[in-house]
Parts: structure tokens; C-alpha cells; sequence
């Protein structure tokens, strides 16, 4: 499978990827200047620390909020989370979060159907990926959510229309989504140690993947639901 069905969508992958890092350049030398105590991480966890549990209740709650109002990427969360609380603390509020919103929004598709799923989303992800959620199984729909920059969260709504339960959709996210997650949070905690080289070359295999990932939507769903039948398990 080719990185970029087109010409144009390698171009704009390519220009997409060049937009973001000038963005987290531009962001970097901003706080340097001007919010240079974020750069200390013992200084800004002990600051955090004096909320107790609030602070990691906020980021449960962004991370759940991603899912379903979708305003910044769930990775981004991640990897501040990794950054406040370190990889371990990090991952289990990310994954924690992302859990939760992922539970709300296949609840709610369950409870209002497909009207209500259709406000939320855009009708040509419906469109694309309806039938694909409706019929894939359990290892198909693990390993198109494993891929960073594909519409998973517009998965989760899309499922709570199909007969999977709750307990075994939320399984399948948890494994699927976990490893970018663990990369991501893992890289922000580089980050927070002063590894910085180390740290940003995660974060950019993540953008990497995520580019990717949304270029080749629909060939990465026809590849999943072609080699599906032909797993053992």
C-alpha cells in the first residue's frame, strides 16, 4: 500500500506535517519567553500537586471530552499528561479518559440512534466507514483504531448503532488505542526529563503515522476488511 494515494494528498501530507512542526516550534520559543516555568517540571508538578486529585480528575475529563466533542486531538492531551504525571500516571489517565468518553458516545448512539449520530457527524464519514464498523469484527476494528489519524472516534459513535455491547467494544479500544497512546505519553515524560531530543522524535513518528493514517483512510478500511476473513482468530 503506497503512503499517499496522490500526488495531492502527498503534498498536503507532507505540507501538513511542515505546518504542525513550525506550530510546536512557534509554541516552544512563546512559552520559552513567556511561561518559562513550564519548562521545570518538578516546579510545575508541585504546583499541580496542591490540587490533590482535581488535577488528574481535569485531565480524565479533557481526555473523555476529546472523544466526544473531538476539539484537539486525544494525543495532545497525552502527551501533556505524560509531560504533568509521568509515563506511568500519564498512560493510566489517558487511557482512563479516552475509556470514558469512548463509553459515553457509543451510550449515547445506543440510546438516541441514528438520528442523533448523524448530527454529530459528517455525513461522508457515515457514509465511509457505517458499513465497515456494522460488519468488521473484534481484530478488524482493533487494528484500524491501532492506526493514529484515522476517524476512531467518529468509530466509537458509529458503533453504538451496531450489535457490539459496550464491555467488548471498550476491550477493543483499550487494546487498539493504547499503543500511540503509551508512545505519546512516554514522550512527553522524555520530554519532562530533559530528553528533548528523544522526545520530539516520538512525538514526530506519531504525526508521521497520524498523516498517514488520514490519507489512507478508505485504503486502510478496504485492507482490513479484505484480510480480516483470512485471520485465524
Amino acid at each position: 500500500m503506497k503512503l499517499f494515494s496522490s500526488r495531492e494528498d502527498r503534498i498536503r501530507g507532507v505540507l501538513a506535517m511542515v505546518l504542525l512542526l513550525a506550530i510546536v516550534i512557534g509554541v516552544y520559543l512563546w512559552a520559552r519567553r513567556y511561561a518559562p516555568f513550564l519548562f521545570d517540571p518538578e516546579e510545575l508538578r508541585a504546583w499541580i500537586e496542591q490540587f490533590g486529585l482535581f488535577a488528574p480528575m481535569v485531565f480524565v475529563v479533557i481526555q473523555a471530552l476529546q472523544v466526544i466533542v473531538a476539539p484537539i486531538p486525544g494525543q495532545v492531551v497525552a502527551l501533556i499528561a505524560g509531560y504533568l504525571f509521568g509515563a506511568a500516571l500519564g498512560t493510566v489517565y489517558s487511557v482512563v479518559g479516552v475509556l470514558l468518553g469512548s463509553a459515553i458516545a457509543f451510550s449515547l448512539s445506543k440510546r438516541y440512534g441514528r438520528p442523533f449520530v448523524e448530527s454529530v457527524l459528517h455525513e461522508d464519514v457515515i457514509a465511509r466507514f457505517d458499513g465497515f464498523v456494522d460488519s468488521v469484527g473484534i481484530p478488524g476494528l482493533i487494528a484500524f483504531v491501532i492506526i493514529p489519524g484515522l476517524p476512531d472516534d467518529a468509530v466509537c459513535f458509529l458503533s453504538g448503532l451496531t450489535k457490539w455491547r459496550l464491555r467488548t467494544f471498550l476491550l477493543v479500544i483499550s487494546i487498539g488505542r493504547l499503543p500511540a497512546y503509551v508512545l505519546t505519553v512516554y514522550a512527553g515524560g522524555q520530554i519532562a526529563d530533559g530528553q528533548l531530543l528523544s522526545g520530539l522524535l516520538l512525538v514526530w513518528v506519531v504525526v508521521v503515522l497520524s498523516v498517514v493514517g488520514y490519507y489512507n483512510q478508505e485504503a486502510i478500511r478496504e485492507l482490513v476488511t479484505r484480510l480480516e476473513p483470512k485471520l485465524p482468530f
